[in-house]
């Protein structure tokens, strides 16, 4: 399926590793042109080569720093002023007890996973309505945990109002709400309830697997193939939406 999005120009955050990197690939694959960024220079020069490597015809950027500081997104709108797609995505706050928080790390979660977003979106949106094209996906959490998504509820707050301006000129804003993919994230996880457990990582990642409907853990290359789609010329017609991708494991009906 040709996704109609060759030669467009894609901003992806936090493209390193996980499910950020399956997004960059996902967008590369479609001949998009893409600027990658993350704070771990190794890992950013490694999933860049491999995009080169598999797609040649693509321009591949790499913007080593920190998208939740003003220096990098600076650095990333400089090197791509003018993105047709933003993928944003962040690292989540670690988990805890909601007692133990201070001040401060309510500010980092909102500054992150909701400010962070919101700034972004805010420098390029006027471009995309300009041209009539412009597609944002907004990587959030399918998990409650506290900090986290005390800061992600916000930002889909905030694109619940904007979205349905923007549609108008074709620039849509979605989430896509991950559940358990294999991603360190997921590994880390699960080695330190392991540890609390005294059972090994993979024991507590097999157990966990197995709880899913679905038997298994996600592939990060689906929901990065979910993410093009949604990145895709023929998907201005879904907008504000927050899609969840867990493998059937919340019990809604609707």
């Amino acid at each position: 399926m040709d996704l109609g999005i060759k030669g467009r120009r894609a901003i992806v955050c936090a493209s390193s590793k996980g499910l950020g990197r399956a997004c960059a690939i996902a967008l590369a694959n479609e001949g998009v042109h893409v600027t990658l960024t993350a704070r771990g220079a190794d890992a950013l020069k490694a999933t860049a080569d491999h995009i080169r490597k598999n797609n040649p015809s693509v321009t591949v950027t790499e913007i080593v720093g920190d998208i939740t500081t003003p220096a990098g997104r600076e650095a990333v709108l400089e090197a791509c002023p003018e993105p047709d797609i933003l993928i944003n995505n962040a690292g989540g706050p670690p988990p805890g007890d909601f007692r133990n928080w201070t001040r401060d790390d309510w500010i980092k979660a909102i500054d992150a996973n909701m400010l962070t977003p919101i700034e972004l979106i805010k420098a390029t949106v006027d471009g995309m309505m300009a041209q009539k094209f412009g597609r944002f996906v907004n990587i959030t959490s399918a998990a409650v945990l506290g900090l986290s998504n005390g800061a992600r509820a916000g930002l889909t707050g905030f694109v619940a109002g904007l979205s349905r301006k923007t549609v108008i000129n074709n620039v849509t804003i979605n989430a896509l709400l991950p559940g358990p993919f294999v991603t360190d994230r997921l590994r880390g996880t699960a080695k330190a309830e392991a540890e609390k457990r005294g059972i090994t990582p993979d024991q507590m990642l097999a157990e966990r697997a197995k709880q899913n409907p679905a038997g298994r853990f996600g592939d990060p290359e689906e929901f990065g193939l979910a993410c093009a789609f949604l990145c895709g010329a023929k998907a201005g017609f879904i907008t504000g939406q927050n899609i969840l991708l867990d493998g059937g494991a919340f019990p809604g009906t609707l």
